[in-house]
Formats: structure tokens, C-alpha cells, sequence
């Protein structure tokens, strides 16, 4: 075996005390009320020492706390941090497959993050292709659907900050370059923006907001503009309403209500 890769061909070696000790959080999380020891021990089919040792070691690094009343998930469980980035990695990875595979286009999910702009993840396929991305996200969010989505989610101070920051540069004849235009865009809907062709020739995108309690973000798709060329507009709104409600279940998975609806 690779490293880094598993032998589909070959049985799996497994550590059975990790196995223990995911059960015992697998219990403990789909309970109702804090449960005590012996419930655990019961309800994995472990001996009470065993239990003990377990529950002592996932209280100590976190993964569980012990209330008056027994034991419940601890504040650092993946669950009960839901910004963390490899959480949101694997909801997000969830949302853009469902994506990619029912619209048949490339998806895109972006953050802001530290007064920047940044892709968190990129999901393609041979039916799919992503857009070239050959200027970084930080330089070309003026010219992205993703980008302007998460600008128009941000307040006028925090969009002027970040043009003066960043100037428009033309990355196609169809990119916007006025600061004022663009504000103007930025200020019209906020529910869902466009890429015609602003960012590379040849692919128009797509996007809806992503902001929840703890990130704003964005979701969005690219496709050729070809695509577009009959019905574009009605295809647009269709896609951006089907966004929307992945959006929607992305913020769901994630514990926290998107901001908008």
C-alpha cells in the first residue's frame, strides 16, 4: 500500500481501542440527556474499566466533558465547532459533488477571511471543468461571481476597504474597472451574482451567498457561456435558486441558520 492511499484488494487493519473510543463518542452524542459511565460501558458492550479508561482519556484531550449529571460531547469535538476549516471542508465537499453532478458544472465554495477573499474548495469532473484560475482570488474577486457575492455581503466601509486594497484590474474586455460602477453592482442584489465573461473568456458563473453566524462565504458554479447563449437569463435564475437551496443545506449541516433567509 501507498502511502497515503488504501488497498481496496487487501482487508483493513484496524485498531479496535479507536474503534472503542469513536463508539463511545458515537453514544454519547446521539443521547438525549448526559449519560453516566455505566450507561456508556451498557450501551457499547464494554466493561466498566474499559469504559473508565476511555472516557478518562476523552475528557482529557476534550472530546468529552463530565457535567454533575454524566458525560456529554466536549468542546473540542468536531461537532461542537463547526467554523473549523476541515469541518467545513467535509460538509462543503457534500454540497459541491451534489452540485456538480445535478447542474453538471464545476462548484466553487469561497470565504472571507482576515479582510481577504479566498476559494476553500473546488469541486470538477470530466463533464464539469473548472475555470482556469489564473489570477488569484485576492486580485480578481471584481471579476468573479464569487467574489462580488461576498463583497455585496460585507458593509460599504469593509467594499471600499477592500478595493482600495485591490485594484480593478481588466482581466477581459468584459471586466467592470469603474470603483463606482462596481459599487453600484455590488449595492443592486445581493441574493446572487454573475460572472459573464468578466473573469476569462468563454465561462460564465454563478453564485448566492453562504453567511452564517461564524463566516461569509459563497457558493457558485462556472459553465461555458455557450451554454448561456439561448435563455440566459432564465437559466441563470434557475441556477441560482437551485444554489440557494444548497446553499441553504450547507448551513444547516454546518448548525447554524444562514443569514438572509
Amino acid at each position: 500500500m501507498s502511502q497515503g492511499s488504501f488497498d481496496q484488494g487487501r482487508a483493513p487493519t484496524l485498531i479496535s481501542s479507536v474503534n472503542r473510543a469513536l463508539s463511545v463518542l458515537d453514544i454519547v452524542g446521539s443521547a438525549a440527556r448526559p449519560l453516566s459511565a455505566k450507561s456508556v460501558a451498557r450501551a457499547a458492550s464494554l466493561s466498566l474499566g474499559t469504559a473508565y479508561n476511555l472516557i478518562r482519556t476523552l475528557v482529557h484531550v476534550g472530546y468529552l466533558a463530565q457535567e454533575r449529571d454524566g458525560f456529554v460531547l466536549g468542546p473540542a469535538h468536531p461537532a461542537m465547532v463547526p467554523s473549523r476549516d476541515g469541518v467545513l471542508l467535509a460538509h462543503g465537499r457534500t454540497v459541491l459533488n451534489g452540485l456538480r453532478d445535478e447542474l453538471r458544472a464545476a462548484a466553487y465554495l469561497s470565504r472571507f477571511k482576515d479582510g481577504e477573499i479566498e476559494i476553500l474548495d473546488i469541486v470538477d469532473g470530466p463533464f464539469a471543468p473548472r475555470a482556469d484560475l489564473w489570477v488569484g482570488a485576492q486580485d480578481s474577486a471584481h471579476a468573479t461571481a464569487f467574489g462580488k457575492q461576498i463583497l455585496a455581503s460585507l458593509d460599504v466601509p469593509a467594499r471600499q476597504d477592500y478595493i482600495s486594497r485591490h485594484p480593478l484590474v481588466e482581466l477581459t474586455p468584459y471586466t467592470i474597472r469603474t470603483p463606482r460602477e462596481f459599487l453600484q453592482l455590488l449595492e443592486g442584489n445581493s441574493s446572487s451574482m454573475v460572472d459573464q465573461q468578466e473573469y476569462a473568456l468563454g465561462v460564465t458563473c454563478i453564485a448566492v451567498p453562504v453567511a452564517t453566524s461564524a463566516w461569509i462565504g459563497a457558493l457558485g458554479i462556472s459553465l461555458p457561456s455557450a451554454l448561456m447563449r439561448s435563455g440566459a437569463d432564465a437559466m441563470v435564475v434557475d441556477y441560482a435558486h437551485r444554489l440557494r437551496g444548497a446553499a441553504a443545506r450547507l448551513a444547516l449541516s454546518l448548525g447554524v441558520s444562514q443569514a438572509g433567509n
